[in-house]
């Protein structure tokens, strides 16, 4: 049985939150900064990557504690499921995600678009595929994870985690950084392509924001946006370092807002 988020489902715990990425893991570490001040009322309890060998898994590794982090690629759980879809890809991201048990999700340069098949499990209404089946080496032979990083770092009850909920709770917020203002450049490479309608006289600015992940892309409720004034003769190597410092900033402050609301 679901139920729905309320004031109580916190009980005086500390947020979880579970953080999705694809590369380096710069935002990723500006929420394990901000978790360990008055910034952000939640600690980062399980990443997972969507990419193996990229430093933002190494980062979950060196933090203290050691965030329980994996990896589940979309090529190798294709190739290990002959006949299976992108969706069943997402369903299986959303059972992952689910049994890190969070508070909240946090997509932090995951660069693979989500489907219904991932919101509908998040939301309740759905419920997740089951776990892959175990072989006679007592691993799992089906998934979507590389070999050498099927198991998490550390484990989702280490003691020094915040505790899980009692009971999940339904919808499981998610929200998303996407370097552009509100109904602009939705979707891949939206930085490049800003600077070439900058280049052609059509923008002056850009811009970052987060918001809620619906069913649109890039089209949720919007938490937090910034403007970005872009400038003349500066390369997007230099407009990209602008949009890095800001997106640090403002995935704290979204997530906060999102962990206010819950408490409440």
């Amino acid at each position: 049985m679901t139920t729905l988020h309320q004031s109580s489902s916190l009980q005086g715990r500390i947020p979880r939150i579970t953080v999705l990425i694809s590369g380096s893991g710069s935002n990723l570490q500006a929420l394990l900064d901000a978790s360990q001040t008055a910034r952000l009322p939640g600690q980062v309890t399980h990443v997972i990557s969507s990419r193996s060998n990229v430093y933002g898994l190494e980062r979950a590794r060196k933090h203290s504690p050691p965030i329980p982090s994996e990896v589940c690629a979309l090529k190798t759980f294709l190739n290990r499921h002959p006949g299976s879809t992108r969706e069943d890809y997402d369903a299986e991201v959303a059972r992952r995600v689910l049994v890190s048990k969070p508070d909240m999700v946090v997509l932090a340069g995951w660069m693979h678009i989500l489907s219904d098949a991932f919101l509908d499990i998040l939301n309740g209404v759905t419920p997740p595929p089951a776990a892959p089946s175990v072989d006679v080496a007592g691993k799992p032979s089906q998934t979507g994870l590389i070999p050498s990083q099927q198991q998490p770092t550390a484990t989702s009850s280490d003691t020094s985690l915040p505790h899980p909920p009692p009971q999940q709770t339904f919808p499981i917020p998610i929200i998303n950084l996407h370097p552009a203002l509100p109904g602009a450049f939705d979707g891949a490479n939206a930085i490049g392509r800003a600077f070439e309608a900058f280049k052609n006289n059509q923008i002056t600015k850009t811009g970052v924001m987060v918001h809620r992940v619906v069913r649109e892309v890039d089209r949720g409720e919007p938490l937090v946006v910034r403007d970005i004034e872009i400038r003349n003769g500066e390369s997007i190597e230099a407009l990209e370092a602008r949009i890095h410092e800001v997106e640090h900033e403002i995935i704290v402050e979204g997530a906060r807002r999102v962990l206010e609301e819950l408490a409440r």
